[in-house]
């Protein structure tokens, strides 16, 4: 059957009209936030972006690292992603190179210490890696072979290197931010460290019921809040150098500060039904508020650095944690979902709408709060992107696994025992009075260049 053509020459009037809806044409990420197909659609859309940016499973390349200039602690902040990915979906695609990856980088005692990493991994780096594998554990993810780490294990693992590492030599106690003595921050304390030992503690104890983790979870908050990198009103500063006793506070504020202790202190309620615990959780959550707009309503941003387009490489990440422990502490605190589940609906909308970038108009921005892409590009807020997406289906999934209530994940509470790896070769030598002043300086000029990035905040 012929039909009519119409005439191939375009009309004045056609061109003008594609010309001012070409924008809003572009295939953004089409996000219905109570439709359970249209948030799995969108979760792999952005997923799959974001693994473009990973190479670790391409042979000659090391499984479980991301290409520069990306940290190595992110691959395990993605290796987390893609755990709770196939738990909230389903869709196993990535399951054996995160497998794959997790064991690879787990190292010799299983505490994610591999040696590649010894000239720059820090507490905070490892405990990322820790929660990864308490998650897989959490959510029943499918078990490592026969004879190879298990998920619980290396959590342990982890747990265990960093209690042996509680450092009371300054400040009464904490973790310091790096692990070893040469790198660039051995004298700096840091909220993230301590409280990712915290997350860490508070899981374990909930997973195992083993008085041990409890009484460390119960010491980490303790310090946090007697160091002063906690204030009364439940809000957490960056750190402080140990060089100072942790007397001159850096008081920046990040997203996922506030998400690490929102979770652990959860989990303690969880365990306890303590009535402090609750407010606690309480508190944080309402402290949380600073980080979400007013316009356009409850949505997430980077306060610190992202007004002022000063966020830096994995600060691009971070609010993809808070929105990841928020939906989390909704199971496990349920009196917290009324307040937590608008805000990530809000968060996941906007954040949509910024992913209109890239051939297939699925690149994510920055700036969630102008609900458009920004124009930028990085793997870390991709993921952040995906996080704040998939925490929305928390409700379609069950809370987590205990030892006691259907995890069969296998533990060794004596797991990380072995020595650490030895010095690379180039930093074999012995850390010196001049080191170690040097050292402070570098601390100190740290500290210039972090507040240089964000310290208007500071007097906020």
């Amino acid at each position: 059957m012929r039909v009519a053509r119409h005439s191939s020459r375009p009309s004045w009037a056609g061109i003008l009209a594609l010309a001012l809806v070409g924008p809003m044409a572009v295939g953004a990420i089409d996000l219905e936030i109570d439709n359970d197909d249209s948030l799995r659609k969108a979760a792999k859309d952005v997923a799959k972006n974001m693994m473009t940016y990973y190479t670790g499973m391409n042979p000659g390349d090391n499984p479980g690292n991301l290409p520069d200039p990306y940290y190595w602690w992110e691959a395990g902040a993605m290796f987390n992603a893609l755990i709770d990915y196939w738990f909230y979906t389903g869709d196993d695609t990535w399951n054996d190179i995160t497998i794959q990856g997790m064991l690879w980088q787990a190292g010799d005692n299983m505490a994610f210490m591999p040696s590649n990493q010894s000239k720059t991994e820090g507490n905070d780096d490892q405990a990322f890696w820790g929660f990864a594998a308490m998650s897989a554990a959490e959510r029943n993810f499918p078990n490592p072979p026969d004879g190879k780490p298990q998920w619980l294990e290396m959590a342990q693992a982890v747990f265990n290197t960093q209690a042996a590492r509680w450092d009371m030599s300054s400040c009464g106690g904490g973790l310091r931010w790096q692990i070893f003595t040469w790198n660039n921050g051995y004298n700096y304390k840091n909220t993230i460290s301590t409280g990712g030992f915290f997350n860490l503690a508070a899981r374990l104890a909930k997973y195992t019921n083993n008085q041990t983790y409890h009484d460390w979870a119960e010491k980490a908050w303790d310090w946090t809040a007697d160091v002063g990198f906690m204030t009364d009103d439940y809000r957490f500063w960056d750190g402080a150098s140990d060089l100072t006793g942790c007397k001159e506070l850096n008081r920046i504020e990040w997203t996922y500060n506030n998400g690490v202790y929102l979770l652990g202190a959860a989990h303690m309620y969880n365990l306890t039904e303590d009535a402090k615990w609750k407010n606690r959780v309480q508190k944080i959550l309402d402290a949380s508020s600073i980080f979400f707009a007013k316009n356009p309503n409850n949505v997430m941003f980077e306060r610190a650095c992202e007004t002022v387009d000063t966020c830096k490489v994995d600060q691009r990440s971070f609010k993809g944690y808070l929105a990841r422990w928020m939906a989390a502490t909704t199971q496990i605190a349920p009196f917290t979902y009324d307040q937590v589940m608008p805000k990530l609906k809000a968060t996941a909308q906007a954040a949509a709408k910024t992913c209109t970038g890239g051939d297939h108009h699925t690149t994510c921005g920055m700036k969630w709060t102008d609900q458009k892409w920004d124009h930028t590009k990085d793997f870390g807020q991709q993921m952040a992107t995906l996080e704040v997406i998939q925490s929305c289906m928390i409700t379609r999934v069950a809370p987590p696994v205990t030892h006691e209530n259907g995890g069969t994940s296998k533990g060794n509470p004596n797991a990380g025992g072995k020595p650490p790896e030895p010095k690379p070769k180039e930093l074999d030598y012995d850390i010196t009075t001049a080191d170690r002043a040097g050292a402070g300086i570098l601390t100190a000029l740290m500290m210039i260049t972090i507040g240089g990035s964000a310290g208007w905040m500071i007097w906020d």
